[in-house]
């Protein structure tokens, strides 16, 4: 293989991860702000560890180290980097798949628990004292104030203990209080369907980067075990 090859095989490598290193710091990025401005993950507790912003956070971290191993190894032509950095670009895509499968064959049951979750949280919420369970008292009424619902599947969820946050009208009058008829575990299914149709377009995106990146990194590991090159 010519030098000109080469070089040209390690620019791309270098750039191809440099671009996913973005890419992992961008979906890192996205999920502290979902952290920080959604406030539904007290409400769901099933399945934590899907919640979206959770796994953008955890996907992106590794991404991040993954494809910095990948940079570094392009750039010292380190063998010991690069046979590092494409096993674990490989585990990495096979737990990307296995995900991906998960969803797939456990969508219904997931749907079930995240119905189970809301109908637990509006019962500690119906129940406790004024003062008592604060966290999901304020996360429930965001979620209905913010997508216009009341309940889990309406108002009647309640038991005639309607919170003011279910009222169509701000400021709501208590007497003549009117509520939002449509219940809110539909709407949330859909707005985290939506932010997991997000994720998955960036993880479709940054999975064909990691396979070029795969396949250009294997000839340029062969050319520096031929050359002896590599661990200096």
């Amino acid at each position: 293989m010519s030098r000109s090859c080469v070089n040209f095989l390690k620019t791309m490598v270098i750039n191809l991860n440099f671009l996913c290193w973005l890419c992992g710091a961008f979906v890192v990025a996205f999920g502290e702000f979902q952290m920080i401005h959604s406030r539904y993950a007290s409400l769901i507790t099933t399945f934590w560890p899907i919640y979206p912003a959770n796994t953008l956070v955890v996907t992106g971290t590794i991404v991040m180290c993954v494809c910095y191993i990948g940079v570094l190894g392009g750039m010292r032509e380190n063998r010991c980097m690069l046979i590092s950095f494409f096993l674990l670009l490989v585990i990495l895509m096979l737990v990307e798949l296995a995900m991906a499968l998960v969803f797939l064959v456990y969508s219904r049951e997931i749907d079930s628990y995240f119905e189970k979750d809301l109908m637990q949280s509006l019962e500690i919420y119906r129940q406790s004292s004024p003062e008592g369970n604060k966290t999901i008292k304020d996360d429930f009424d965001a979620v209905q104030h913010l997508f216009r619902c009341c309940g889990v599947h309406g108002e009647a969820d309640w038991k005639g203990n309607v919170p003011v946050s279910c009222c169509t009208k701000d400021p709501c009058s208590v007497r003549f209080q009117t509520n939002w008829k449509e219940g809110c575990v539909d709407k949330l299914k859909n707005w985290f369907a939506h932010n997991y149709l997000s994720t998955g377009a960036g993880v479709i995106t940054m999975f064909i980067i990691q396979v070029i990146c795969l396949s250009i990194t294997i000839p340029l590991f062969c050319h520096f075990k031929r050359r002896g090159l590599g661990y200096q």
